[in-house]
């Protein structure tokens, strides 16, 4: 029971810390005036992945390193097979032509190269990392120069000028529930883990992927619900290329990464480009450029078949 309630509580202050972290950055941008679009592909993105990012980092940096992998690949799965899956079983969504020309391409190569990196070692060394962060790198500006319209600014109610000692209160308060939030998260996990028997692996890549990618869930609906479509398949593909190349890119920059359970590389990483491949011909069939219900059922089905046969 405690595991749980430590758990919940590091959920609660990731989400909380990632929003007031995103408060504070979006506000210190416009006083410094950076550029909207620069903004929403650096600033917002890093921000709505800092959940995944602490905790990757402070999982590794404990000697969790399957937490830390788990975390990723999980929230990559759950981004394509919970959150987008419940968003258009609310309401269709119209994809943009970016989809198939930029987003989904770049998806699967980040993919495929993270693959490749620890499928034959089973180790993300540090000049893998350095790869992946300069991939990144490479991909936002081709994005800045080339396809402004390929970021839509979510949250424009979010773009409000602050006064300093605001942006100062939010930048410290979020950082610190961050931090707080994944010594919980971590601790809870873990005890979770060995508790019930099972591998850091499948707590990671079950309890705490869902948990980091609640933030993502809660804009989606909200979304819906103001009948809003801003919430796009590229924005959700964007933060599955961001948790690739910027978390596990950074964290094994900071230290190595080392697959302790095989199952990540014989069964996790293969339903990651399995969902990932499956989202283009849903995309394209039955309507062009359109998700609906039907698609959400499926992309569901797929994520509670990965779930029983990871927990089974």
């Amino acid at each position: 029971m405690g595991n749980l309630l430590f758990i919940v509580l590091g959920l609660v202050l990731l989400i909380a810390g990632g929003n007031w972290l995103l408060k504070s950055a979006v506000a210190l941008s416009l006083r410094l005036y950076i550029p909207k679009i620069v903004i929403g592909m650096t600033v917002v993105s890093f921000a709505t992945s800092a959940p995944e990012l602490i905790v990757s980092i402070k999982a590794a940096l404990d000697g969790f390193p399957d937490l830390s992998l788990g975390n990723v690949v999980g929230s990559n799965i759950a981004n394509l097979g919970l959150v987008l899956a419940i968003t258009v079983i609310m309401g269709s969504i119209d994809v943009r032509k970016s989809f198939y020309t930029t987003d989904w391409p770049v998806m699967i190569v980040a993919s495929l190269v993270f693959c490749g990196f620890v499928y034959f070692d089973g180790i993300l060394e540090q000049y893998e990392g350095i790869i992946l962060v300069s991939f990144l790198f490479v991909f936002l500006v081709y994005l800045l120069r080339f396809q402004k319209t390929a970021v839509v600014d979510e949250m424009p109610e979010d773009d409000v000028p602050l006064p300093l000692y605001k942006i100062v209160l939010f930048l410290g308060v979020g950082g610190t529930a961050l931090w707080g939030g994944s010594e919980l998260l971590i601790d809870g996990a873990v005890g979770m883990a060995s508790s019930f028997g099972v591998s850091d692996r499948v707590i990671g890549i079950t309890i705490v992927s869902v948990g980091t990618s609640i933030p993502e869930l809660a804009a989606s609906v909200i979304a819906v619900l103001k009948k809003e479509k801003a919430i796009s398949l590229g924005n959700l593909i964007g933060s599955n290329i961001f948790n690739l190349l910027a978390v596990l890119g950074i964290t094994s920059i900071i230290t190595p990464i080392t697959v302790m359970d095989e199952g990540l590389l014989s069964s996790d990483i293969f339903w990651m480009l399995g969902i990932s491949f499956l989202i283009l011909p849903l995309v394209f069939f039955p309507k062009g450029l359109r998700l609906g219900w039907r698609d959400g059922l499926i992309l569901l089905a797929f994520y509670g078949t990965f779930i029983y046969f990871t927990i089974k």
